[in-house]
């Protein structure tokens, strides 16, 4: 909960999320405050991402989010 339960003025604020470019979130993948997913990064559907995955160039899925497999670097 981000917030009091009692008094919904008074948000809590976490740390950001940070999503990178080219990035892809399958459908119902859910992350989480303080989680950085790096740049090229797919994350499988209904993935719940609850640490960070920096690096990039990566494949995560599961739950919770585990590393599967690096992909080839992504070229503009």
């Amino acid at each position: 909960m981000n917030h009091g339960a009692t008094n919904y003025e008074n948000y809590l604020l976490a740390d950001p999320i940070r999503i990178n470019q080219d990035c892809w979130l399958g459908q119902g993948a859910t992350v989480l405050p303080c989680v950085h997913v790096g740049p090229h990064t797919v994350v499988g559907a209904g993935t719940v991402v609850s640490r960070s995955f920096s690096s990039g160039n990566q494949l995560i899925w599961v739950n919770p989010a585990n590393f599967i497999k690096y992909l080839p670097a992504y070229e503009h």
